[in-house]
């Protein structure tokens, strides 16, 4: 059957959106994390823990596999993808693991690092970031043999991962300073998933929508939660604190 001129271009314009996105997200990360991590040498930061390098490493691997699997879909290496789909599985559940101990650790060891959010209500952002990373990624995994879903909701994983390094980049000073600054910066990725979908599909796929909205009203829900008895003395007990 004759392929028309419309599907493939419907194809290119597919293929190029989610490389593009992979790449924008690999550079916010590269950017944010430069003057601590990937940089730290030429602007004299502060030595890093062993477990801020592993740290470091893990979610370096992580976005760089997500840059290559995308890459190996839009040059038609759907096979070495699906090869690969069981490594990434296992990573995706590190970076949970890892980030989730990080998170836990550095509140017990450094406290908070906004100014006046006590430790244990800070501790919710990054846990509840290790949480919606893990919903995405994991129903990306789950729904991996539908593809449109599965694509969306692994782009959607990646940008849950995105107000850290947004947090930390030095030219946003100007910017009112806090979480919901650094959460609505990085829901600006959502955008261009939005424009795709109904510029491709003449609506918003549903993986989308959900994945977008668990995103969003995550954010202030947690930071809501941040400072309730329950979630301190949760706080508490995971960081050995009470």
């Amino acid at each position: 059957m004759a392929v028309s001129a419309a599907a493939v271009r419907t194809g290119r314009r597919t293929r190029r959106f989610y490389v593009g996105m992979a790449i924008a997200i690999a550079i916010t990360v590269f950017v944010g994390f430069s003057h601590t991590y990937y940089l730290k040498a030429w602007y004299g930061s502060r030595e890093l823990s062993g477990l801020l390098h592993f740290h470091g490493l893990v979610f370096t691997t992580w976005v760089l596999f997500f840059v290559a699997q995308t890459t190996l879909v839009a040059t038609g290496r759907t096979y070495l993808h699906r090869k690969m789909g069981v490594a990434g599985a296992v990573l995706a559940a590190l970076v949970l693991t890892v980030g989730t101990t990080v998170a836990i650790i550095r509140v017990r060891s450094a406290g908070s690092p906004i100014p006046g959010v006590p430790p244990l209500s800070f501790l919710a952002i990054p846990f509840f970031d290790m949480v919606v990373f893990g919903i995405l990624v994991g129903s990306a995994l789950y729904l991996r043999r539908r593809l449109e879903a599965h694509k969306r909701l692994m782009t959607l994983s990646m940008i849950a991962l995105l107000p850290a390094p947004i947090a930390r980049m030095p030219f946003f000073l100007p910017l009112p300073p806090g979480p919901l600054t650094f959460f609505g910066l990085a829901n600006l990725f959502i955008i261009p998933l939005l424009i795709y979908d109904v510029t491709t599909r003449g609506k918003v796929h549903p993986a989308t929508i959900w994945g977008a909205l668990l995103l969003v009203a995550s954010q202030p829900l947690r930071l809501m939660l941040s400072g309730t008895p329950a979630w301190l003395a949760f706080a508490g007990w995971i960081t050995g604190s009470r």
